[in-house]
């Protein structure tokens, strides 16, 4: 297939890429802003693969969009272009609102305008999948699951400027007949993640002996699915899931924060004993505002419907990814310090 994935060289992006590329044999495009998150060493496995094209282009540029959609003339698209932070959604909120919302809108018209001139077997056969968050449904009591037919309730910028994406892709699917398909996910968590989140930030800060802050109390709970699981759900529900249909896939591993970053103390302990205790490095911190108690998925339509089914245990992976996060320093160094400059490292592209 060719597949066009926006976002793709951002930490779930640059997963699915190397996942249809490597694994699956697809032909994809990527295109990709190069905003901060954006890393293209994520892609470099694929360099000189010429299954894999890359365009630097925003997705709110619609004269750009589109004319990929001409030249690359994509059997698919996976959309997963989004700000994704939390934090930098509240202290700037105008990004995400004009990533998530407005460049949502033009890869559906882009798409759309697209759809229009395929016949017969490429019409049938054309997909668009819009990947979301469980954070638009917002936050569940002790106990309580997410589901496709959860109730909306975003409670950030962010959550609402992707709650806003989701009801675009779904008005695009009813109004115009576009194929669309939606995911909502848990957290992801592995290998090339932008260290502002959780996981990479805890991991990092403990290797240079920093401070492991914890928001609150530390008890907000998270559902976590790897990274790679995550990838292998959004191809399932490209090629098996129902046009017009939501999927939720998660990890079944709903664990608090406090829980998430005592596990990665005692993975440090085991592997840099010389520098621990390491739960000595945790500090709690004030907590954000609107910061959701509890996110859980119940993935049991998904599983069902495509055969998605996580494939790894949370804490022998997030062993794996504080494993990979030491073998890899390479990667992540440029960032903490600060003198990543976002250059294409051989991309090819348009």
């Amino acid at each position: 297939m060719r597949i066009l994935v926006t976002g793709g060289c951002g930490f779930i992006g640059s997963a699915l890429v190397l996942h249809l590329v490597q694994e699956l044999g697809h032909e994809v495009l990527t295109l990709d802003a190069l905003t901060y998150a954006a890393n293209p060493i994520s892609l470099m496995p694929l360099k000189g693969d010429n299954r894999h094209r890359f365009a630097e282009a925003d997705i709110c540029d619609h004269e750009k969009v589109s004319g990929l959609f001409a030249e690359f003339r994509p059997e698919a698209v996976m959309h997963l272009a989004a700000e994704s932070h939390v934090d930098r959604s509240i202290t700037g909120p105008g990004a995400f609102i004009r990533t998530n919302v407005v460049g949502t809108q033009v890869m559906l018209e882009s798409a759309r305008a697209y759809y229009n001139t395929l016949q017969g077997p490429e019409r049938d056969a054309f997909r668009f999948l819009h990947v979301s968050t469980d954070e638009v449904y917002g936050s569940l009591p002790p106990g309580a699951f997410f589901t496709e037919d959860s109730r909306y309730d975003p409670r950030s910028p962010y959550s609402a400027s992707k709650a806003a994406s989701d009801h675009l892709a779904r008005a695009w699917h009813e109004t115009y007949g576009l194929p669309v398909l939606v995911t909502n996910c848990s957290n992801n968590y592995g290998p090339r993640h932008f260290p502002e989140k959780l996981i990479p930030l805890m991991i990092l800060n403990a290797l240079d002996g920093k401070d492991l802050p914890v928001y609150g109390d530390g008890q907000n709970e998270r559902d976590w699915i790897h990274v790679e699981d995550h990838a292998r759900g959004l191809v399932a529900v490209l090629e098996k899931g129902r046009i017009g249909e939501t999927y939720l896939l998660g990890g079944r591993s709903v664990r608090n924060n406090l829980e998430v970053v005592k596990t990665l103390c005692a993975i440090f302990d085991r592997l840099r004993p010389e520098a621990g205790p390491h739960e000595r490095l945790i500090k709690f911190v004030t907590d954000r505002p609107g910061h959701d108690r509890r996110y859980a998925i119940d993935p049991s339509k998904a599983e069902a419907e495509v055969g998605y089914k996580p494939s790894r245990t949370f804490e022998q992976a997030l062993e794996d990814t504080v494993r990979w996060y030491l073998d890899n320093e390479s990667w992540w160094r440029p960032i903490r310090e600060g003198r990543y400059s976002g250059e294409r490292l051989g991309l090819s592209a348009e």
